[in-house]
């Protein structure tokens, strides 16, 4: 028999939804608070890991995802030149396996329909307009009130409401994300044709232009700067501007950037927990307990990642106790505070114009790492 019966998530993200999956699948009756009034349905591109997909196909989703987004398994480096000089074309390492593209970008949005779909069907309800306010925990279960005076009790309740979670502070964990110094403009644009693989170009006007393929017809596009105020409104003529010195794909990516097109902007940030990430039977997930730079592209997969392995520690337990907990931390911390560090660092070398930074040895490192199941 479980360890629970009657499990409380907040947040209907990526772990919030993954969690309730695995949990509703084997019988346990979830209920999802999730903020907003309605299924969120604006966002721009994600770029997915293995080690992600391999999450992705455990939940039985891969056929999905995979139809939706575009796999991949080269990383393309190109010159900051007016043509955009392929300098090398890099096998990728498949953190989720032989079997799984090393990488898929897809439109964000449908990665969340095709999760929440999931979680519908295995049973698990999800309840709008439900922001938290107060968080109670006598030591057999877990009351929980919303901002519109209603309450719920359950005998868990699993945090997976993002980089400001609302449970992370009303368990009294005092950490917030800090700014690491780098900005991002990111658009969601039409898909050049030559475009099949995320190409990274370092220097020129911006620390790294990118891009990565979300689908057939679709790309996000990326420019990291020094951090900023910047106004999403000249996003069109600011990218453009920024993108002028980046040849290749490029032309017919600036070609995209008008005010049709999709834009936003936002600081780099990060923060850790340094474990626990329980508070009794209250505990955080996914970017409520860790989020990073996405130099890397792990935060979505460390998410996946963490409900995974707390349905399992759940399902294969009879009991709640502080040892399950203990257990949850150990197998997560140490590879989340890699990832992490990692991704802070590799932004950090490029702030200091460090040209001799150990970049391949850091993300060889990384993705050897991953390659490990969580």
């Amino acid at each position: 028999m479980a360890a629970v019966q009657n499990v409380g998530i907040v947040g209907a993200g990526a772990a919030g939804l993954a969690a309730a999956i695995l949990l509703a699948d084997a019988g346990i009756r979830v209920e999802i608070l999730e903020k907003a009034d309605a299924p969120q349905t604006l966002g721009s591109g994600i770029t997915l890991q293995g080690n992600a997909l391999r999450v992705l196909r455990q939940l039985g989703v891969w056929d999905q995802v995979e139809a939706k987004g575009y796999g991949f398994s080269t990383l393309g480096l190109r010159a900051p030149d007016p043509n955009g000089t392929v300098l090398a074309v890099l096998e990728d390492i498949r953190t989720g396996g032989d079997d799984l593209p090393a990488t898929l970008g897809m439109y964000r949005p449908d990665l969340t329909a095709i999760l929440r779909e999931r979680a519908e069907q295995a049973g698990a309800r999800i309840s709008y307009g439900k922001a938290v306010t107060e968080i109670t925990d006598d030591g057999r279960s877990v009351s929980v009130r919303a901002a519109d005076g209603s309450s719920s009790t359950y005998d868990l309740l699993i945090g997976a409401d993002g980089l400001h979670s609302a449970v992370r502070k009303a368990i009294g964990i005092d950490v917030e994300p800090r700014p690491t110094g780098m900005g991002i403009w990111r658009a969601f644009v039409e898909r050049p044709e030559e475009v099949v693989r995320t190409d990274l170009t370092y220097g020129g006007p911006c620390f790294i232009a990118g891009y990565c393929p979300t689908g057939p017809d679709t790309i996000y596009a990326y420019l990291v700067e020094k951090a900023q105020e910047r106004k999403h409104e000249d996003g069109p003529r600011i990218m453009a501007e920024l993108a002028a010195a980046y040849g290749g794909p490029w032309n017919g990516i600036r070609d995209n950037l008008d005010h049709s097109a999709r834009i936003n902007y936002t600081w780099f940030t990060t923060h850790l927990v340094d474990g626990p990430w329980n508070r009794g039977r209250t505990v955080i997930i996914g970017d409520a307990a860790h989020s990073c730079p996405p130099t890397v592209a792990q935060g979505a997969a460390m998410a996946l990642e963490d409900a995974a392995v707390m349905a399992e520690l759940l399902l294969n337990a009879d009991h709640i106790t502080e040892t399950l907990f203990k257990e949850f931390t150990g197998r997560r911390l140490d590879r989340a505070t890699a990832v992490v560090n990692g991704s802070v660092q590799l932004g950090q070398w490029m702030l200091d114009g460090v040209r001799d930074a150990d970049v391949p040895g850091l993300m060889n490192s990384l993705s050897t790492m991953l390659k490990e199941p969580a």
